[in-house]
């Protein structure tokens, strides 16, 4: 039986994956194109900054390396391998490659965790894909084995970041550990903005709204929320949340930039919340035969 306070924060942690599926439609209409690795750094950075001015605290200890590692598995590889599948596929076909997410995390989890391989969120997982697909793909999508390997390091890159988030759950409060991993990997993309791409054109003020948007709210308030929930669930639960991303993007498509939908979209939207609650049943409880280790 779920919980009602499984049942808030799972719903406060969708938010983040709700808000992120607004990424594409704000980088699109409000942001100069041709600078996924400088804005991926104005993203993080100046939000990482922001928050971190805010809680006044710095990591101590072992927690240096360890969140100079979360940022750059969390973001820095993350956004970058992310923009460059982007780039380099159809949308369609960089989503679906990023959904398997779930799946690596379930994976990641049982060698790290030593969570149990629950067959439910194995099959929401994939459900969730297909889901993905069908909300995204298109007949004439093409393939670009560097696109795809790119999107498969960046789920990989993400995957292992929330494994290790709750693996090694930093012992401080979801605001602070944001603040932390935005501003590592903030820092961290700086060398490749500057070395990877031209200066920025001057920005106008739609420009410089889109930028505040992506790292306001797209970066330091969904992090936020997706690391509170974290601490709170399965890693796999959290994971399976990123399925509404692809479906916000596809609704958003549909009521702002009047892009039609499908039939088989229409079937994606049922299939992809079908997983997300099938995955969030499988992760409810610990196995009945888990019991809890005695204290020493």
């Amino acid at each position: 039986m779920v919980k009602s306070t499984e049942i808030t924060t799972v719903a406060v942690t969708a938010v983040a994956p709700a808000i992120w599926g607004s990424t594409y439609i704000v980088t699109t209409t409000m942001l100069p194109p041709g600078y996924p690795v400088t804005v991926a750094m104005l993203r993080a950075l100046p939000a990482g900054l922001i928050l971190l001015a805010f809680v006044r605290q710095l990591p101590s200890g072992s927690w240096w390396w360890r969140m100079l590692v979360l940022g750059a598995l969390n973001f820095t590889i993350f956004w970058a391998m992310l923009f460059v599948s982007a780039y380099r596929l159809p949308g369609g076909v960089a989503a679906t490659v990023g959904a398997v997410q779930p799946l690596i995390v379930i994976g990641l989890s049982r060698l790290v965790l030593t969570t149990p391989v629950r067959l439910a969120a194995v099959v929401a997982g994939l459900a969730g894909l297909v889901g993905v697909g069908l909300l995204v793909l298109t007949p004439k999508a093409a393939l670009d084995p560097i696109g795809i390997a790119a999107g498969l390091g960046g789920a990989a890159s993400m995957a292992t970041g929330t494994v290790l988030t709750r693996h090694w759950r930093p012992p401080v409060s979801s605001l602070t550990a944001t603040a932390w991993q935005l501003t590592a990997g903030g820092l961290l993309l700086v060398p490749l903005a500057f070395t990877l791409e031209p200066p920025l054109p001057a920005l106008s003020s739609l420009n410089i709204a889109g930028l505040a948007y992506l790292g306001l709210v797209g970066a330091a308030f969904t992090y936020i929320l997706w690391f509170r929930g974290l601490v709170r669930l399965e890693p796999s639960a959290v994971s399976s949340l990123g399925f509404l991303s692809p479906l916000v993007a596809t609704l958003l498509g549909w009521l702002i930039l009047d892009q039609g939908l499908t039939p088989s979209q229409l079937v994606g939207f049922v299939v992809v919340l079908a997983s997300v609650w099938l995955a969030q049943r499988a992760t409810a409880s610990p196995p009945t035969a888990a019991k809890p280790a005695p204290a020493s």
